[in-house]
């Protein structure tokens, strides 16, 4: 069975790709085109439909709570999408231009959004006369096949750089910006980020090169997708910062990734299995063949193993109870050195339920410097900002929670009687960090 190239647009495409081998690959070229352009004529005639629909809802439109959500669901679209749909017929109403452009099918669905939204949002500076102009050279951007996304927001910019107002163009607000990290339960991080445009073309100059393909040696492509070498870009611009740029310091340090790891653990002849300690009480979280970062906690022995053949290895004597051993007391401001053992000791906030990291914590003197007391490590404790400006500074507080070294070199908290009448103390937060 022959198949005709007008057949391959208005029929169905059930066994079409069966038939497809015998078109011309010309022939092939104009049924995609055919066919995009009759996608761009069902959606403006989708979209005036539903407009319409909107205007003179019946009751199965009202029951739906809109027509949105009723095409939503008599169609397989989302909710969201059948909302835009309906969204955009409504926003069209008072721009005839822009809807004639998108019902002859010379605008896409997309760029119509941005062009009425240009339009019901304007410079505050752009005078009412002047937005015929300006649609007009905004469906100039969007009509033929030359038309991007880039440039319909490039004119949209120009447009509010020429009638610049008072208040801070969006692209340029920096107020906005926003960064989100958060790691997910499988060890993973998510990263989601909102910047101005000038932040984003540091950030997009920095990935520039970083992001390039990269042949393999025999020749052939790379065969990572765009958001594969965008992540490996940013893994790599992330590294080299850190090796080489002026990163001050980070919470008493000079920011780098930190692994702790007993140094019988990273050793390659012990087998990655937890020993039993020898009080009689299983296995203890300390005693773990795993690697602990101080952001986000547990790296396995392998991979910290990896990091060892290739780093800068720092070393903290630790006692039986694994209480690192000071070396060199007598000194007011904690060195550097006493810094990496309190982290390699409490963890973070040390105070009982605070789960602050390292890096946003200070170096707390159990018995006050001034009153005498000395800057060892059985006089110090990590506190965050917050714990540490409530021992020092809240009225009532002092002198409430007391903070005494165990018998494991380990810090522990006695409560006040209004908290626990019994005042038992309480281990510090590293009991429950891994």
């Amino acid at each position: 069975m022959s198949v005709l190239l007008s057949d391959v647009v208005s029929g169905s495409a059930v066994g079409l790709r069966g038939r497809l081998w015998q078109l011309t690959a010309s022939e092939l070229r104009a049924a995609a085109v055919s066919a995009s352009a009759e996608i761009l004529r069902l959606e403006a005639v989708r979209v005036a439909v539903v407009d319409e629909l909107s205007m003179r809802p019946d009751d199965q439109v009202i029951a739906s709570r809109g027509v949105g959500a009723w095409l939503a669901a008599n169609t397989m679209l989302q909710i969201r999408d059948g909302k835009k749909i309906a969204a955009l017929g409504a926003a069209l109403r008072p721009f005839p231009a822009v809807a004639a452009r998108f019902d002859v099918g010379d605008c896409s669905f997309d760029h119509a959004v941005l062009i009425v939204a240009f339009c019901e949002s304007p410079p505050k500076g752009m005078p009412e006369e002047a937005l015929p102009r300006c649609i007009d050279l905004l469906l100039a951007a969007a009509s033929g096949v030359e038309a991007t996304t880039t440039k319909v927001r490039n004119v949209i910019a120009t447009l509010e750089r020429i009638f610049e107002s008072d208040e801070i163009p969006p692209a340029e607000d920096i107020d906005r910006n926003e960064l989100r990290i958060a790691s997910t339960l499988n060890g993973r991080v998510v990263v989601r980020g909102d910047f101005d445009a000038l932040t984003g073309e540091m950030l997009l100059s920095a990935l520039s090169n970083l992001t390039m393909p990269t042949p393999a040696p025999d020749g052939t492509p790379d065969a990572r997708s765009a958001a594969k070498r965008t992540a490996d870009g940013f893994t790599e611009l992330i590294r080299r910062y850190l090796d080489c740029a002026k990163t001050g310091t980070d919470g008493g340090q000079r920011p780098h990734v930190n692994v702790h790891i007993n140094a019988r653990d990273l050793a390659e002849h012990r087998d990655c299995a937890a020993t039993p300690t020898d009080g009689g009480g299983g296995v203890a979280v300390s005693d773990l063949d795993v690697g602990h970062m101080p952001w986000l906690g547990p790296l396995s022995v392998s991979q910290t193993r990896l990091l060892g053949c290739d780093c800068f290895l720092s070393t903290v004597l630790l006692d039986d109870h694994g209480a690192p051993l000071d070396a060199k007391p007598g000194k007011r401001l904690v060195t550097a050195e006493q810094r990496v053992a309190l982290i390699a000791r409490d963890k973070g906030c040390a105070f009982p339920g605070c789960t602050c990291v390292p890096a946003w914590t200070d170096a707390h003197h159990i018995r006050h410097w001034a009153n005498g007391g000395p800057t060892v490590m059985n006089n110090l404790v990590l506190l965050c900002r917050s714990h540490h400006r409530l021992m020092h500074r809240k009225a009532g507080f002092v002198g409430k929670w007391v903070i005494r070294i165990g018998v494991d070199n380990k810090p522990w908290f006695i409560p006040p009687p209004s908290i626990d009448p019994g005042q038992h103390p309480r281990p510090a937060n590293t009991t429950f960090k891994t």
